[in-house]
């Protein structure tokens, strides 16, 4: 049994699915469907950069879904490998939204769109320069918490990301970040601050939410067969009015990434295929669990060597 997993941010590089774009006519089409939908030439921004305009959060978003789609609608239909077999799809943040379109829960115009929005609304929920996001390496979720909880009065931070075990990221005011660190210091934890322009999943994303909460209510979601995790619970999903709640909550709430992987390794997943630009997710997967298949499919050659 097998999942199929999509990447968030933070795998964009300028220049991705250019050999699939050269090679195949869906996704050319894929390209163009997008820049008409958006109203931008995101194709040029993806191909050609500059590498700013794609790191715009804006762009960004609607940018990493545009690649998995196409990806993995190469696989199933100029490889006739059928990804809808999966038992589970399932998304780091925005890549849940490239899971749930390519599980047939939203159609690609309407989801890009969704993302442009969503990237824009993220983007300017906080004042720039104000929050900021800090990576833990090597401890554990119920260390963090404790330590959150017995500073609360000092300063505020949220748990934004568990990825896996020993790698979380945290979400707050750059000002409360800077206490954080400190006490961070003084207990000998290390941690990276990141190089993001806002504070993600975390309470201080709620004007992300008040905006998505009205566009994703009036979005088409259909049903669909398909099962997906969601990133708010780690468990499964497939209702799609419970999956427009949890996409809402999402923007506020912790990725249970860690958790979500071990919940779908406990139900009997043995192969995860990570389809979209980078390999990050499978990096976490393996640290999760080493004994687990994992194909991070992101240049063609990938394809010829997966099987299910």
């Amino acid at each position: 049994m097998f999942s199929v997993i999509f990447p968030g941010q933070g795998s964009q590089i300028v220049g991705m699915g250019k050999e699939f774009f050269d090679k195949y006519n869906l996704v050319k089409e894929l390209f163009k469907e997008a820049d008409d939908s958006l109203g931008i030439s995101l194709s040029k921004i993806i191909l050609e950069g500059p590498k700013e305009h794609l790191d715009l959060t804006i762009n960004t978003q609607p940018a990493i879904f545009l690649i998995s789609y196409s990806i993995f609608q190469v696989i199933k239909k100029e490889f006739n490998i059928d990804l809808n077999q999966a038992k589970y799809f399932a998304g780091h943040s925005l890549g849940e939204y490239s899971a749930l379109s390519s599980a047939n829960y939203l159609n690609f115009s309407d989801t890009i769109k969704l993302l442009r929005i969503r990237g824009d609304a993220m983007q300017n929920a906080v004042p720039k320069g104000e929050g900021g996001m800090l990576a833990v390496l090597g401890s554990t979720v119920e260390i963090i918490e404790d330590i959150l909880k017995e500073n609360q009065n000092n300063f505020s931070a949220q748990i934004a990301n568990d990825n896996s075990q020993g790698q979380i990221v945290l979400s707050g005011k750059n000002t409360d970040l800077i206490k954080l660190i400190e006490v961070l210091k003084s207990k000998n934890i290390k941690n990276i601050k990141l190089p993001v322009s806002a504070p993600f999943h975390c309470q201080l994303m709620n004007k992300a939410t008040d905006v998505m909460k009205k566009e994703i209510e009036k979005a088409n979601f259909q049903d669909s067969k398909n099962i997906l995790i969601s990133n708010v619970t780690a468990n499964e999903i497939s209702d799609k009015e419970e999956l427009k709640k949890l996409l809402i909550d999402q923007i506020e709430n912790r990725v249970r990434w860690r958790e979500s992987v071990i919940n779908m390794i406990n139900k009997g997943i043995k192969q995860f295929i990570e389809i979209g630009p980078g390999k990050v997710l499978s990096g976490l997967v393996k640290r999760i669990d080493k004994n687990v298949k994992i194909n991070t499919i992101n240049n063609v050659s990938d394809i010829k060597d997966l099987k299910i």
